[in-house]
């Protein structure tokens, strides 16, 4: 080939299949979302309220790992366990690490390192898998938590724990307490390094893509010590 070349790249993918953050915009109830907004104001144009660019320069702070499959003595935590309050707080004790107030929670369950062993992601989002009970949403507001993440697929366990509610912590997360959630984080290797070095705390970058009027969008975060 003679002269100049050059090559570009467009994709076209769901915002919310990867590692990634929810917007504020992204769960409603009884037809309002965070803040009182009508759930109408997010159509096929995007979210007028809430979106995802909101936050673009604000999620970053002090991130905590909460192991809760080491502190429980197992690789995985078993599909539909509910991690309680009583878990959080072993968890985060066994680790020498206290939960405060502005916080970024990681919550490791080890539902992601089932199917990177077996090398087969087919169900990951489909089968039950183990997450944060909805019973501790009170335990996480009264912290003022800016926000939760996790290893699955949406953060909190499934089967739900309430009838009536696929996804009930989101319910009480998302548009009642206005908790940004994570999904989809590989914590293997963050794990593995708090392990070796004791220090399960550490400053979190995580800001999501500047996408205008989105309701969720991929990341790529980093840990740093």
């Amino acid at each position: 080939m003679q002269g100049y070349g050059g090559s570009d790249d467009w994709i076209v993918m769901p915002l919310q299949s990867v590692t990634q953050w929810d917007s504020l915009a992204h769960i409603f109830y009884e037809g309002k979302m965070w803040n009182g907004y009508d759930a109408n104001l997010v159509t096929s144009s995007g979210a007028a309220k809430n979106s995802i660019d909101k936050t673009t320069n604000k999620i970053v702070g002090r991130g905590v790992l909460l192991d809760v499959a080491r502190y429980k003595g197992v690789r995985a935590l078993e599909p539909g366990y509910a991690i309680t309050v009583a878990d959080l707080e072993g968890t985060a004790a066994a680790a020498k690490v206290e939960v405060k107030h502005g916080d970024i929670l990681l919550v490791r369950t080890g539902h992601m390192s089932r199917y990177l062993d077996k090398k087969d992601w087919r169900h990951f989002d489909l089968d039950d898998f183990p997450g944060v009970s909805a019973h501790t949403a009170p335990w996480l507001h009264a912290r003022e938590i800016a926000a939760i993440a996790s290893d699955n697929y949406a953060v909190e366990v499934r089967p739900s724990e309430i009838a009536g509610f696929r996804n009930p912590f989101h319910v009480l997360a998302i548009p009642n307490m206005g908790l940004t959630l994570g999904e989809i984080f590989f914590l293997e290797d963050l794990a593995a390094d708090c392990a070796a070095d004791g220090r399960y705390a550490f400053l979190l970058v995580a800001p999501p893509l500047p996408v205008t009027r989105g309701v969720g969008t991929p990341i790529n975060p980093y840990a740093i010590k």
